[in-house]
Parts: C-alpha cells; structure tokens; sequence
C-alpha cells in the first residue's frame, strides 16, 4: 500500500478521496489555486501545494507542476479524481515516466476509449452491441448524409471527442441535416478543437443505464448498473441502482458486455462502461448498445457503494499498489436501492445558469450521506463546476431509498446563493419517476411543472419580515420599535411587498402584508405563525432564506431605493455570472430582432448565448472578445424604443 499520494483535483471528490485514503493510513497531499486557498479539501489533507491562479489551465490542468508537487512531497501515487487530468493520457504517461504511480487505468487503455468513434470499432471487434450508425473516417458532408439516409431517421450526430452533450444534434428530417451538422461541427471545435462528428440511429425511448466495472489489468468484474436516465441537455440530475424494471437475463448480459470491453482494452481501475436502452417495449437484452466507456471514477459512484458495500476508492488504491482484484464477480451482489441527487448552485428559473455566491448558511440532513466539498463561509468560485454537494439515500426498496431522499432534500438548508434544490425536490416527487417509469426526456416533457415554484404562505412571508426586522433571534422581541411612537414597524421584501409588523408584547405580534394579517406568538418551542412552528431560516447578505420542501428568497429592500430601480426598460443586456466574453456577433448601428444572438459567454465549464430582448438598434457595445466580466456587468445597450421611433 502507498505510504502517501497526491490528489490532483479539489472539491468534493477531492475530500472523497482523502477519507478513504486516511482511512487506510495514507498521508495525503492537495493542490489548490488561489482561488481554494482555504478550501475543505486544503484543510482535510495532511500537506498542501499552491499550484497558481484559479483558470485551471493555470493551476489543476498543470500536468508538470503537478508532477513536480508529487515528487517534492514524496508521494509514491496520484489519484486523478474526475474531470481535469483523469483522462488524459499524456499525463498519465508522464506520471509513470517520472516513476510515479497513476492511480486508474493504463495511458493505451484511456487512448483506446478516448474517441468514440474508435472505441465502438474496438467494441464491435469485442463483441460488444453497438449503437447502429457510420463511425467512419469520411468526414465529406454529402457521405455523412447519406449515411443517415442509410441508418434511417431520426439519426443523431455526435462529436468524436468529449462529451457533456457538446456537439450533439438530434436530426429528424434530412432537410435539416446539413444546417445541424454545421451547428454540431461548430461547437465541437469549440469545446474539443475537435470538429469530427459519428452518425448514430436516434433511439425513441431512450434510457442511460451503465455499468460499474473495476479491472487489475488482467481480470475485471462488474458491480452491476446505475440507472442515469434522469437527465437535462445531457447533464445527469439523479443517478441510482439499481436500474427500475432490470431483468434478471438484461443484468446478465449487459455485465457481461461491460466486462467483454474492460477487457479487450487491459482495463485497470474503476471505470464505467454506458449504453443507451430502447425502453419502448421494456428492458429486453436485444436493446442495449455501447455508447462509451468513461475510464475513470464516476460522479454517481456513490449509488454503486450504497447497494455493494463496496468502497471504490480503496479499491482504486490496494488494485493500483499492486494488488490483484478483491473479490470475484460471484462475491456481489445487489442489496436494497439508492439514489443520487446532484445540488448545485444554478439559477433554475433563468435556465438553470451556473451561480455564484458566499454559502453564508449550509447545513445537510443527517439522513443522508452528503459528500461535499464546501462548508459554510466558502464561496461557490466563477472558475470551477459550481457543485454544492452530492445527496445520497439507501434504503431496503425504491420506494423507500425514495421517500428518504425527498426528505433529505427538504431537510437540506442553503442560503447564499440560488439552488436547484427545489427543483431536485420536485423531481423526487414526479409520478412517473417515482413509478419508476423513466427515460432522457422526462425532465424536458415536463419541465415547465417541474420548474413551477409556488408562492410563499403568508405565514412564510410574515416570518421572513420578522426575520428581516431581527425579532426571531432569540433576543427581545420589542428590540428595535420606539417607545414614543405605536409599537409598529414596516419591512420592505422585495418589489411590492410591504409587511407592517405590530408588536402586542415581547413575545407577541401581527404581521399584516395588504389585507392578509397573521398572528405570531412566542412560547418555549419558539415563534408560531397562525399556530404553525416557524420553519428554519436564515438571514444574511440582505437576504432572508425560509428553508422547507421548497425554499423561498426575500430581499430586504429600503423603500426610498425603488425608484433608483433600473429603467433602462429592457435596453441592457448584462452579464448573468462573471465569465469569459467570447464573442460579440454586433456592432453599435446595427438592427436586431428579437431573440437574436449578441454575444456568447463562457461560465463555469458552459457557453451562454445572450440575445436582444426586443427589436431594435445596437447603441451601445460595452465589452469586447476576451474581456473578464463580472456578475451584472453592462455588455451591450440597445437604443431607447422612443429614439428608435423617432
């Protein structure tokens, strides 16, 4: 076993990784940027290297440095994590060439995977099931074309490299092909500098399922499948295990093809092995396909080490220290179910934008294993995935593993930035998915629904002004009126909301917001709103968060600055999050239209489009190509409607 390793990466999966590690005596060392100076992961590790400023390509994408780190500090291994440098396979020649140890599969085993076209040969070769489709080398457009006539409508076109669902096109009519094969070419050359595309048969019904393997470089197992079909433009929201509806014969045969392709390349490590399901007619074993193998540890693995009881991360370390497989594939088995919700800071209602912010309240249901890599106090930084935490439930049946994440989520409190939390509660509560019928488009058929955030109560509304006026901390509750005048104060949340608080006694009140009045009294167990307990809260930043299955925001407003609003009546267009301008498609004099595209944005690992809000003329372009900008930041400005008539 090593005495210590490096783990190049941070956040959660950082701190994941260190647990394990201390817990089989493994002195740890982390890298960090300036940005995660103070980070959880800096302070969970024994020894700590600054690596340079926050844009990973200046620090966690440092190959070199991280080597150097590695050796300095007298670590025999590296653990890679996910993302940054886990798959590359340069890096993991250097690690071994600097006579280190890459702690995850061999650099000819990641090549092999790396491009999709490549690894379906290598799978059909395997006698692996492949998606139908053109994985060819002509890239000529016209071929390209007639290859989707061939494979049939509708066909899907998809880069050769990356992921994340860049350079991913659904194409259903052949009218539509050449313009989508553009779009998809663009982005992928953007993303992956890549433009390189495959054409796969577009499945109906399509459900994620994929399969946890884990090889020593000669032998390989399987621990079975996660179903991920629970996705929104690709990304995965809730991950579990095993896969609702699997089949005694499917599990057998999709494991057994899982571990057909860990072996045709000397797989080593944890790795995972997707397929794409045609669930139109159920689960049958004639209707899988392999899609790729991601050769490192997954986000969702936490789900596998619920139903297992497994811990991949040891695994990683005794296989990679040279040990051969723990157990053979008779040893697993499957017990009970979990799930895996993924908490991110991202504005749902403005399209699920990445967010930034200081977590000024954040605390997790002890019902739930919550792996995280943030505590209160840190900051969500512009320069990295804006993950909060991973909520994770087991429980002896789907139902149950069920309800115990919807109240994990309810009982989940963060305030500081804006969430998907809500939106993960809402999922959870989906008829469909809690009966299990799910595949990939379940989120979009039903977004608007799933999305609908309801008024607060005027007993949630009352509280957040008692709030706001700082009656509910437990100090007296006449602090703050004035003896010379009635016992009354107004609170401002918000545009339009305006709550008169009247105190009747120390531990007494009314809180009256338009014709609504709701009595607040105070007994042993705390304030009552109309009888009912207060729910947890939090008050900072001007900001009071009322936390419950759905959490509600108030702003707290001084009156006098509503008129200082801005009236620029839609001319604005600003920066939603700090980000990277990439291009700006206009210039001050030209006519636009409403909905068309101005500029794009790059933020937290994601281009965003910005577009004009009406028709109109260009006044105004206040930034340019490369320009860093923050939060708010005014980029272009359209002329005013009056002068534009005129």
């Amino acid at each position: 076993m090593f005495q210590k390793i490096l783990i190049a990466n941070r956040g959660e999966i950082a701190c994941r990784v260190i647990e394990t590690a201390r817990s089989l005596g493994v002195a740890t060392v982390a890298v960090y940027s300036d940005a995660d100076n103070a980070a959880k992961h800096v302070a969970m590790a024994d020894e700590a290297v600054h690596l340079g400023p926050p844009p990973p390509g200046e620090s966690y994408l440092k190959g070199d440095a991280i080597i150097a780190a590695a050796k300095a500090m007298g670590a025999q291994g590296i653990h890679p994590g996910y993302g940054f440098l886990s798959e590359n396979p340069d890096f993991v020649a250097a690690v071994e060439a600097a006579g280190l140890t890459f702690i995850g599969p061999s650099a000819d085993a990641i090549r092999a995977m790396g491009l999709k076209d490549a690894a379906k040969k290598l799978m059909e070769q395997a006698g692996v099931p492949v998606v139908p489709g053109y994985h060819g080398d002509n890239q000529d457009g016209e071929h390209l074309s007639g290859a989707a006539d061939a494979i049939g409508y509708p066909v899907l076109i998809k880069a050769v490299a990356g992921g994340g669902g860049k350079g991913m096109r659904k194409v259903t009519s052949p009218k539509d092909f050449a313009d989508a094969l553009a779009s998809a070419r663009g982005e992928a050359k953007t993303a992956f500098g890549n433009d390189a595309v495959l054409i796969e048969k577009f499945v109906e019904k399509p459900r994620h399922i994929e399969v946890q393997v884990f090889g020593d470089g000669t032998d390989a197992v399987h621990l079975f499948e996660r179903d991920c079909s629970l996705q929104r433009r690709h990304q995965k929201v809730i991950e579990e295990a095993p896969a609702p509806g699997m089949t005694a014969e499917m599990r057998k045969a999709m494991g057994e093809a899982a571990v057909k392709a860990a072996k045709a390349i000397g797989y080593k490590g944890a790795g995972t092995v997707e397929f794409i399901v045609d669930a139109s007619d159920g689960l049958r074993a004639d209707r899988f396909w392999f899609m790729e193998m991601n050769t490192r540890l997954q986000v969702e693995h936490p789900v596998t080490e619920a139903v297992t009881g497994v811990d991949l991360v040891e695994w990683q370390l005794r296989v990679a220290s040279g040990e051969a497989l723990p157990v053979r594939q008779d040893d697993l088995s499957i017990t009970g179910h979990a799930f895996e919700a993924r908490l991110y800071a991202e504005d749902v209602p403005a399209g699920f934008l990445p967010a930034t912010g200081t977590l000024s309240h954040l605390q997790f249901s002890p019902a739930a294993r919550n792996d995280s890599g943030v505590r209160q106090g840190d900051a969500i930084s512009p320069f990295y995935d804006p993950m909060i935490a991973k909520v994770i439930t087991h429980g002896p049946t789907r139902e149950i593993a069920l309800a115990r994440l919807t109240r994990a989520l309810a009982e989940t409190e963060v305030a500081g930035s804006v969430t998907n939390l809500s939106f993960l509660g809402a999922l959870t509560r989906h008829q469909g998915f809690a009966a299990g019928d799910v595949d990939t488009g379940l989120i979009e058929r039903d977004l608007d629904a799933l999305v609908a955030s309801s008024d607060a109560t005027a007993q949630a509304k009352a509280q957040a002004a008692m709030a706001a006026a700082g009656v509910l901390d437990g100090g007296d509750g006449m602090a703050g009126f004035t003896l010379w005048a009635p016992l009354s104060r107004t609170v401002s949340l918000g545009d339009d909301m305006d709550a008169i608080i009247q105190m009747t006694g120390a531990n007494a009140a009314t809180v009256t917001m338009d014709d609504t009045t709701v009595r607040a009294d105070r007994d042993d167990n705390g304030w009552r709103f109309d009888g009912m307990p207060a729910a947890r809260w939090a008050v900072a930043g001007g900001q009071v968060t009322i936390f419950g299955a759905e959490t509600h925001n108030f702003t707290i407003t001084d009156p006098l600055d509503r008129a200082g609003d801005d009236a620029s009546g839609g001319n604005l267009i600003e920066a939603p999050m700090p980000g990277l301008v990439k291009a700006v498609f206009v210039a001050p004099g030209d006519t636009v239209e409403q909905g068309q595209r101005l500029a794009i944005l790059e933020a937290m690992k994601m281009e965003h489009t910005l577009t004009a809000g009406r028709d109109g003329t260009i006044a105004e372009v206040l930034t340019h190509d490369g320009a860093q900008v923050e939060a708010g930041a005014a980029l272009i400005r359209l002329d005013d409607e009056e002068e534009a008539a005129a």
